[in-house]
């Protein structure tokens, strides 16, 4: 589907069955979403340019993503999306700025978009050339990606509260709490990285972009794109520290299942060392010998029992005074 945006916010899906015969002058983006290859052929010749493939796309040299050919400027950066869900993914985009036009070819659907052509009729005409919206979708970009790791971060905080709590709090644990907690661990990990991911394209881009003769001489544009870089390198630091306390949420997490799992180690340990000497007189006085003087004794068998249970209650008070219970 090719999306044509004109100055004045309005938007209009061009066919491939009706093709005009060229772009009107007011028409400042055309976003393409899930191109097939008969719009891919009717956008190349309404712009004479070029329209890279989805396997381009996919290209991670940085000499296939940044690049300038037949008078179009290509950059190609991978957005998260799919936040909501258990396995956010990173989708390819592709922004081509050809005459005073920007042209997008995207094969998801990042929240970013939908918001930017949202406040694209609540202010119409405010852009004027193709380098200034394209920095004005960057800078929604970049926000959608804040918004991102601010969601992580509380979802990290809520499930670190639920893991550190006091003794009494986690004795009423329900059983493989924790080993359930690692599966939100690695979802959050899994969004975190993918938007670091993301971060580093976008840098990348926005280097490239403010590089170009026609953002530097638009003096609007080139400010705004190094605000926007100054807005990717902080998210890239505060994505960076995000990652390191979910790795130390993880670490900790493993280190209170081995905790616990050496408690329950423990315990029988001390059991079968409190048990083993009962066992010991037990076993003692159960061997068949003619000659065993105790067994003709009138309180043998109730002294046999007085040193069983001595014999299991001194080391468990051993281990009391210790400290190991």
């Amino acid at each position: 589907m090719i999306r044509a945006y004109r100055l004045d916010g309005s938007a209009e899906i061009i066919l491939p069955g009706q093709p005009p015969a060229a772009l009107d002058a007011d028409i400042l983006w055309l976003d393409l979403v899930n191109p097939d290859r008969a719009e891919e052929h009717l956008a190349e010749s309404l712009l004479c340019i070029p329209i890279p493939t989805r396997d381009d796309l996919k290209d991670i040299e940085p000499s296939s993503r940044l690049y300038v050919e037949n008078g179009g400027v290509y950059m190609t950066a991978s957005l998260v999306y799919k936040v909501e869900s258990d396995l956010p993914e990173l989708t390819d985009i592709a922004f081509i700025l050809v005459g005073n036009r920007l042209v997008t070819i995207r094969y998801g659907e990042p929240k970013a978009f939908a918001l930017f052509s949202a406040a694209l009729l609540r202010i119409p005409g405010k852009y004027k050339t193709g380098s200034e919206l394209m920095a004005r979708l960057l800078e929604t970009i970049v926000d959608r990606t804040a918004e991102v790791l601010e969601v992580a971060v509380a979802r990290v905080d809520a499930l670190s509260a639920e893991v550190f709590v006091d003794r009494k709090a986690a004795k009423r644990r329900p059983p493989r709490f924790l080993e359930d907690k690692l599966i939100d661990i690695a979802s959050h990990h899994r969004l975190v990285s993918k938007a670091r991911d993301s971060l580093v394209t976008l840098s990348r881009l926005m280097t490239f972009l403010v590089s170009l003769p026609d953002v530097r001489n638009d003096h609007e544009a080139e400010e705004l794109c190094r605000i926007v870089t100054r807005d990717v390198q902080s998210l890239s630091e505060h994505a960076g520290f995000v990652s390191n306390n979910i790795t130390f949420l993880l670490d900790a997490s493993l280190g209170l299942i081995n905790v616990e799992q050496n408690a329950i180690i423990k315990i029988f340990s001390i059991a079968s060392v409190v048990f083993l000497p009962p066992t010991l007189v037990a076993s003692v006085y159960g061997m068949n010998f003619q000659f065993m003087p105790e067994l003709a004794w009138n309180y043998g068998y109730a002294l046999a029992l007085v040193g069983m249970l001595l014999s299991a209650i001194i080391p468990f008070l051993f281990f009391r005074w210790k400290g190991w219970l």
